[in-house]
């Protein structure tokens, strides 16, 4: 579940757009003045911040620009994912 195994699989196509969605989302939280009491938890602890409309509505911007910048990445690069795969072996 998450993004581990897609990065692992495919770091040099995933994780760039991974980081770019990161800050976009981030730079909204922050330049929104969304605040957070507590230290760690995410959306499991939407009930100790404030402005959480703004919380969702940064995450799904983040999240759909990491998105799209996987597909243009894994369309317009040379090789196929077929392609990135060992062979399998064969008797």
């Amino acid at each position: 579940m998450g993004a581990i195994p897609f990065a692992a699989a495919d770091p040099f196509r995933v994780i760039p757009p991974a980081m770019v969605g990161s800050a976009v989302t981030g730079a909204i939280i922050m330049g929104s003045g969304v605040t957070l009491r507590a230290p760690h938890g995410g959306v499991f602890v939407f009930f100790a911040m404030g402005k959480p409309l703004l919380f969702f509505v940064a995450l799904v911007l983040g999240t759909v620009i990491t998105g799209v910048l996987v597909v243009v990445l894994k369309q317009f690069t040379g090789k196929s994912d077929a392609e990135l795969e060992p062979a399998a072996a064969t008797v």
